[in-house]
């Protein structure tokens, strides 16, 4: 099976590690054409490296700079043909634990800019390419946090750009649909990545304590967003939540 013709391509941010990487190896292994992209050229090449044979195109991309997602997306129709599929999910925590009163606004900046401007470009570069495609349609699914829900402390950037996230998940549904662009978000909890390997040994909660907290398999996260993609898109999941079950989210922890 050539590029072109394989049946489904996806644009995988932040595809270098983590959640990125666990998505991008999960669609690659079901026999997606997957397009990575990522700040930084070797951990993209390691992502595609764990699926041998498959059809991925890696391309170097700073989310937070129009030309480079521009680039992105213009590499990927070239190579494949058409989007079928954005998972919108490079982003950064930031500094932690960080006083709001002591937070710089060059770190305040830098979290707005990858987790929010960013999400922004990719989306409306996937936005355009779906809708003149032929035929028309797709999917982006947005990946939100726990935190667009219920922050923890000293997480003002992440948490405001995750709520922020949230209404633009809402706005590019709706603005989707006459052209059959399906648009949902999937927030996600304590998934075992390098970025939360603190979690297991200890994060600061509400009441001032820091204690270890559950951590789930990235497996479980990257299964999810593939169901999530597999949906004719005259199905949308709109929000999922998929969180290490005893974590302390819901209730009083």
């Amino acid at each position: 099976m050539t590029d072109t013709e394989t049946s489904k391509t996806a644009v995988v941010t932040g595809a270098g590690s983590g959640i990125g990487r666990a998505v991008a190896v999960e669609l690659l292994r079901a026999g997606w054409s997957v397009a990575l992209a990522g700040r930084r050229a070797e951990p993209l090449e390691e992502t595609a490296a764990l699926v041998p044979g498959a059809a991925s195109l890696t391309v170097r991309t700073d989310v937070a700079r129009p030309e480079d997602v521009a680039a992105l997306f213009a590499a990927t129709a070239a190579r494949f043909g058409r989007v079928d599929l954005l998972f919108n999910n490079a982003g950064t925590f930031g500094p932690g634990g960080v006083p709001v009163e002591d937070l710089s606004y060059e770190a305040w900046r830098h979290v707005v800019d990858t987790n929010l401007n960013g999400a922004f470009l990719c989306a409306q570069a996937a936005y355009r390419q779906m809708k003149e495609q032929d035929p028309q349609g797709g999917r982006i699914i947005n990946n939100g946090s726990i935190s667009a829900h219920t922050p923890r402390p000293h997480s003002a950037p992440y948490t405001a750009t995750k709520h922020a996230l949230t209404g633009l998940t809402k706005a590019l549904s709706l603005d989707g649909r006459p052209y059959r662009i399906a648009v949902g978000q999937i927030d996600i909890g304590n998934a075992a990545t390098e970025m939360t390997a603190r979690m297991e040994t200890g994060a600061l909660q509400a009441d001032g304590r820091t204690v270890p907290e559950p951590v789930m398999d990235v497996a479980d996260v990257a299964r999810t967003v593939r169901h999530m993609a597999e949906l004719p898109l005259e199905a949308n999941v709109q929000f999922a939540t998929v969180l290490a079950t005893a974590m302390p989210y819901v209730g009083r922890g």
